[in-house]
């Protein structure tokens, strides 16, 4: 552990920030408690004046128990990987219609995902996320605020989210959704009548394209029904490493699922998602979700 703590001075020291950050990577499974992803500061707040790595706590015992927990996930994924795509077998893959990517049913679904609000940058809104009623749906609700924070620099405010949790394999490694063989992202939510964006979030591999993301309006109608909704890929207008895809083409994400509302109404809001899945609908044909125009 000492050689680990050598490594990181040495990185902070000689190579400046990039190289902590790429020894921060490769050790975040073994580090315990440790923040190392908010790079956030909010407007006339004193930076930081300590590194990322400072903060966290080393621990030469979790670390094992961490080694062991990152071993049987790579045994796993050999296994699957060996099985067929996704741990499947072939026909069963080819076949496959229908998947179900979350449901809400325990507090480690729920884990799964994680929630803001314009609190990270002074505003006052509040969301919440819990269980629904007999633990069958995921409740994710809370009160919009639009009032601006007086820091200065920011203009707007009155926003919460929910958002998946980027998938990471064995060794922190950074895994992909394949979603080739569906068309559709399928959804069995009840709302209060007011629109939500489902959002994609992009992982690109050049900074001018930081946070990037391509949503579609989600507009429940309130009451107490549920609703299904089925959104074609085309309409979130994907894009998958610089290629634009549709809905005929294999689409592999890098990407992380959200839900955002901001509509610019005070007041209490609440959304309650069954399950998010995926749809081969093949009744659908279209291929571009905007008016094509030919160019002279």
């Amino acid at each position: 552990m000492a050689l680990t703590v050598m490594l990181l001075n040495g990185a902070s020291f000689h190579g400046g920030c990039y190289r902590h950050k790429v020894l921060l990577s490769l050790l975040g499974p073994f580090l315990s408690n440790s923040k190392l992803y908010s790079s956030y500061r909010r407007p006339g707040a004193e930076p930081e004046k300590k590194l990322s790595w400072q903060n966290a706590d080393f621990s030469f015992k979790k670390g094992i128990d961490q080694l062991k927990t990152q071993l049987s996930l790579l045994k796993k994924e050999t296994q699957d990987y060996l099985l067929g795509p996704g741990g499947h077998l072939l026909s069963q893959h080819l076949l496959e219609q229908t998947r179900v990517l979350w449901q809400f049913r325990s507090q480690e679904d729920l884990n799964e995902w994680v929630i803001s609000s314009d609190v990270e940058i002074g505003g006052k809104s509040k969301v919440y996320l819990k269980l629904g009623r007999n633990n069958q749906a995921a409740l994710l609700y809370g009160t919009l605020n639009t009032e601006v924070p007086r820091d200065g620099e920011t203009k707007y405010s009155g926003y919460c989210s929910m958002r998946s949790r980027p998938a990471v394999g064995s060794f922190n490694r950074k895994k992909y959704y394949d979603w080739s063989n569906f068309n559709s992202l399928y959804l069995r939510v009840r709302g209060d009548g007011r629109p939500w964006m489902v959002n994609i979030y992009t992982d690109p591999y050049f900074s001018h394209q930081k946070d990037d993301l391509y949503s579609y309006f989600m507009f429940t109608r309130g009451g107490p029904y549920w609703e299904e909704i089925k959104i074609p890929f085309s309409k979130f207008f994907l894009s998958s490493r610089g290629r634009v895809q549709d809905n005929q083409h294999p689409v592999w994400l890098d990407k992380t699922l959200g839900f955002t509302i901001g509509d610019k109404v005070d007041g209490p809001f609440q959304l309650e998602i069954d399950f998010i899945g995926l749809l081969k609908d093949r009744a659908h044909r279209e291929e571009f979700a905007y008016e094509a125009y030919d160019k002279n």
